[in-house]
């Protein structure tokens, strides 16, 4: 039976004015009890019918638009991402970054031996032989990294130190993402990442040193690389985990086994971005100082320490503490 606009608006009122109520508690209706989002989801399916109904009926427009602009907040509440939380941070960064970090610790023994094995290599190799170096690195790049540790330790000119800051982050990222994100090739492009950058690292490493400017460069990383080369170990890591889960899925689907490794993954990978991002003010900032190399050394023993007992000790449960 057709029903006049008024009396389909006293009809269903309650239930709009229900639905309002339970959107106004809170936005996102995740935070809600579950009994409250269920009612809201039924709430939600009679909303669409009555917007239906009305439209079909020829119902006036502020109808129209009341209802739609109800269903557009329900759909807004039941569906939208949720916000950005520093408690979620905070998580990240007291536990859930280095206990997944723990977990996964065969691939980052695996990575760290793809890195510093190679990184070895390019650095005896270089050190002994210029020609090893130019094979690995253009002849042009070798003399530019000469001369730029030649003369370190002055200081840069006025607004140089942030600018340079913006680029460590931006180049510093860009490898980590390689060396993760390439992993979706079943963990071989995560290998091949992490050979290569351990050893360009390394020849630069070495070119440097024989051309006898091997102090400076080391006094200039010694500070940041405890956040960088293990950042970037770390990407890679998480790379060939995601490449494991797809090759050994067990009795699940690819995508069921990358699902069930992405929230260890997406910790690691975060966490690495954050030590990224604190390697790039340190080399931007401190690295290039005016400070005493044995100043910046005792500081850089002090760094690489506070990382490796973050890494082992972070987010341990207490022992006879509740799971």
């Amino acid at each position: 039976m057709n029903r006049t606009q008024d009396e389909f608006i006293a009809a269903r009122k309650p239930a709009w004015d229900e639905l309002d109520t339970l959107l106004a508690k809170r936005h996102l209706l995740h935070k809600l009890p579950p009994t409250s989002i269920s009612r809201a989801a039924g709430l939600y399916r009679e909303l669409c019918s009555d917007l239906m109904r009305a439209r079909a009926a020829g119902y006036t427009a502020d109808v129209i638009d009341l209802l739609d602009s109800l269903a557009a907040r329900t759909a807004s509440a039941m569906y939208s991402a949720p916000p950005y939380r520093w408690t979620g941070l905070r998580e990240l960064v007291t536990g859930g970054f280095p206990s997944s970090v723990r977990r996964n610790g065969r691939f980052l023994a695996l990575a760290a031996l793809l890195f510093i094995l190679p990184g070895l290599l390019g650095f005896f190799g270089a050190l002994r032989s210029r020609g090893f170096a130019v094979q690995v690195m253009s002849e042009e790049m070798v003399t530019q990294m000469e001369k730029s540790y030649a003369d370190l330790g002055h200081g840069r000119g006025d607004g140089a130190d942030g600018m340079m800051a913006s680029f460590y982050v931006y180049n510093n990222v860009g490898i980590a993402f390689r060396c993760f994100a390439t992993g979706i090739l079943f963990g071989l492009g995560s290998v091949f990442f992490l050979i290569y950058n351990g050893l360009t690292i390394g020849v630069v490493a070495g070119a440097v040193t024989a051309a006898g400017h091997g102090k400076n460069l080391f006094t200039f990383i010694a500070g940041h690389g405890a956040f960088e080369l293990t950042a970037i170990v770390f990407s890679g890591a998480a790379g060939m985990a995601m490449g494991y889960a797809l090759v050994h899925s067990g009795q699940r689907t690819r995508w069921a086994s990358l699902r069930a490794e992405a929230p260890d993954l997406f910790r690691m990978i975060m966490g690495a971005a954050l030590m990224l991002l604190i390697a790039a003010f340190i080399e931007g900032f401190w690295s290039p100082s005016t400070v005493l190399p044995p100043v910046k050394w005792g500081v850089a023993v002090l760094l690489h320490l506070l990382v490796l007992a973050y890494l082992l000790f972070a987010g341990r449960k207490a022992p006879g503490s509740n799971p």
